[in-house]
């Protein structure tokens, strides 16, 4: 990983975790900025008989993900980063594959986004063991409160499917 460019600032923490953790929160605010625009392309596009409740869902998913996100962004910024969230970054970055803009079917959408959401909790835990052996407690803590709620999305998710959680 290359080394993050840093200003100035009076946070103590260590150089080399500020590097570890600048480089995994820049991941993360990259994966959740996609989550939360694959999430809207759901709200807005999801048709069918779960119509009302996934819509709803949605929206108080991606509003949820629009906090985390700049949530990220500042932790960057606080440890002397830069956030860099363009459409041009995130292009480029995500790990997420690409959300199809065919879906339609309630279900459908349901599938695609528990993928999605499972590939952002992997990606959230890697970060906060990154984070917490680099030295960086806080920067681990903010990555595990973001984690529970991930997870929780997800089986909100994951439940709507029933028994099929199949892949």
């Amino acid at each position: 990983m290359a080394k993050a460019q840093t200003l100035e600032t009076r946070n103590d923490v260590k150089t080399n975790a500020k590097q570890v953790s600048i480089g995994t929160l820049q991941g993360c605010l990259v994966d959740g900025i996609d989550l939360y625009n694959a999430t809207r392309q759901a709200h807005w596009n999801v048709k069918g008989p779960h119509f009302g409740s996934l819509h709803k869902l949605f929206e108080e998913f991606y509003n949820a993900l629009q906090l985390s996100t700049d949530d990220l962004a500042e932790r960057i910024v606080q440890l002397g980063g830069t956030a860099v969230g363009t459409t041009q970054v995130l292009a480029k970055s995500t790990r997420l594959p690409p959300y199809p803009t065919d879906l339609h079917a309630g279900m459908d959408h349901v599938r695609a986004l528990a993928d999605r959401y499972a590939l952002v909790a992997k990606t959230l835990r890697e970060g906060i063991d990154e984070t917490d052996e680099a030295g960086d407690a806080d920067t681990a803590d903010l990555l595990t409160e973001q984690s529970r709620a991930i997870d929780k999305m997800l089986w909100m998710i994951e439940a709507h499917l029933g028994g099929d959680t199949e892949r």
